[in-house]
């Protein structure tokens, strides 16, 4: 007695189809697992035995072989218990043999033949639908992230009970019935708990002028932003409410956060679609590992999960400096390859950076009167964070202490709606310039392309010349200057780059250069 299951494998970003083949024969009973798989796959033996004994389905004293293929690919996880049981059900005929036909399994199963979700089953579903499968039977609590694929029949099941009776009687049973309102409304319900806007606002900050404008650049062109200054002057809530400016999540770029967070195990049952920027704030103390991903089972990191979003490093010096020197490769190629000896994982990456930092140990430099601070420690200090990450940071903007007076005055201060206006505006004319392209706004705007969409006349290439020599800038800083210049112009509404842009670009790359110790 033979039958094959369509399950799938999760590896990093990757869906690898695994068929389940069991074979049940005469012989010395027992139950053997082969296809290269991870201890928790070889427990699968004993869940779905026990799992079918107390639906109601002993096992007969046979001898149960299962191969997970193709065999030279580890398996992991536990996601395989329900495609062995629904493949021992098919090979002994407690259901035909054409009731799978078109479908994919996947699930994990209690030993009271309960099921439980698994990770991974938004991307998953994807690719079903991609590969022409037609169905997908489920864990019931995956079943409303697996539902936000259209085109493809979503089945989610509580228990082996209710297995058997969609596949032996093609029964629709409580989960299944929904209303029609309810279908329409799916998605919506999905994104319910990160659908709003962030309601830390810009106008709650008194000042900071130069600081605001360098972070509405940011979010306009999706650049890497330093801010730099004495502690209380509002670095973290200037970073904080950059959220707040950015444009909302597309629809694909939503579903391909939400397929990292699944990935993750991160999406729950209130919300199984990712509508909101992620806004990652790690702590100073986190592990090369967490930052970048891995693990005995392969997950994403903190620089992933700020995909489309925004990654903020408060107290940037604190963080060791090998963890900050990470994020080199990560800033450039917006994706991070994760190689073990299980296999070669590749997650996407493209965050905006944005990094919060005092001048000094003390945080008071250069107010001579308050720093208590040597030279060598200043050094010590700021040399946490190395010549080649400083090079791929866009913007640096000094962020002062403000005066009593400042506070006190109840003058307007601009809202975060209103730099979204402008900020929505310059993003419009980069989607329009860049339509087509696989970029879409200007921190991504490839070398080959610069001289096409960053002309400059004789003036202003003499400018950027002379502060090229100046203050010895490298290549990428450079280009970096120019792709920033081009996204001021697009605030300004200007299709040219003009010589005032890259003025400005050049005030914001070394806006923070007083808090520098020589």
């Amino acid at each position: 007695m033979f039958s094959t299951i369509l399950s799938a494998a999760v590896l990093g970003m990757d869906i690898i189809f695994i068929h389940v083949e069991v074979d049940i024969a005469q012989g010395l009973p027992g139950f053997m697992l082969v296809g290269y798989l991870s201890s928790e796959v070889k427990e699968a033996g004993e869940r779905v035995r026990v799992a079918l004994k107390n639906a109601g389905i002993p096992l007969p004293p046979m001898r149960i072989t299962v191969n997970l293929s193709p065999a030279n690919i580890r398996k992991e996880g536990t996601a395989f218990d329900l495609p062995i049981a629904v493949g021992i059900l098919k090979a002994l005929g407690h259901i035909s043999k054409e009731c799978t036909d078109g479908m994919l399994v996947v699930g994990e199963l209690g030993l009271g033949g309960n099921i439980n979700p698994v990770r991974g089953v938004l991307p998953l579903v994807k690719k079903a639908k991609e590969e022409g499968i037609v169905r997908c039977l489920l864990p019931a609590r995956n079943d409303r992230e697996g539902k936000l694929i259209d085109g493809i029949e979503i089945i989610g099941v509580r228990d082996l009970q209710e297995v058997m009776e969609y596949l032996k009687e093609g029964k629709r049973y409580t989960i299944e019935k929904e209303t029609d309102k309810r279908q329409k409304d799916k998605k919506q319900k999905g994104m319910k708990a990160d659908d709003g806007r962030n309601i830390l606002d810009f106008g709650e900050i008194r000042g900071q002028a130069g600081a605001k404008r360098a972070a509405e650049i940011a979010a306009a062109g999706f650049h890497n932003l330093l801010l730099i200054g004495p502690p209380g002057s509002g670095k973290t809530m200037i970073a904080k409410r950059i959220p707040g400016i950015l444009p909302p999540l597309t629809e694909e770029e939503s579903l391909e956060v939400s397929s990292i967070y699944s990935i993750a195990g991160l999406l729950t049952d209130d919300c199984s679609l990712i509508k909101k920027r992620p806004f990652m704030n790690p702590h100073h103390t986190i592990t090369a590992q967490a930052l970048s991903g891995g693990g005995k089972m392969v997950k994403p990191g903190m620089i992933s999960l700020a995909h489309k979003g925004i990654l903020f490093l408060d107290e940037l010096p604190e963080f060791k400096t090998n963890i900050v020197d990470m994020l080199r490769q990560p800033l450039e190629e917006k994706k991070i390859r994760i190689v073990r000896l299980g296999g070669d994982y590749t997650f996407p990456c493209d965050f905006m950076f944005v990094a919060a930092m005092n001048p000094c140990p003390c945080g008071y430099y250069p107010d001579m009167g308050k720093c208590s601070c040597t030279p060598q420690r200043m050094k010590r200090y700021q040399g946490h964070i190395s010549g080649p990450v400083l090079d791929r940071i866009d913007l640096c903007a000094g962020v002062s202490r403000i005066t009593a007076k400042q506070l006190s005055q109840g003058n307007w201060e601009e809202s975060s709606a209103c730099i979204r206006n402008r900020v929505m505006q310059a993003r419009k004319m980069q989607e329009e310039r860049y339509a087509g392209k696989d970029y879409k706004y200007n921190a991504l705007l490839p070398l080959a392309e610069l001289k096409n969409y960053c002309y400059l006349d004789k003036r202003e290439e003499l400018l950027m010349e002379k502060a090229f020599q100046s203050t010895q800038m490298s290549v990428r800083c450079y280009y970096r200057v120019l792709k920033v210049a081009r996204t001021i112009a697009d605030l300004d509404g200007s299709e040219k780059v003009e010589g005032i842009h890259i003025e400005e670009a050049l005030e914001c790359r070394m806006g923070g250069e007083k808090y520098w110790g020589t």
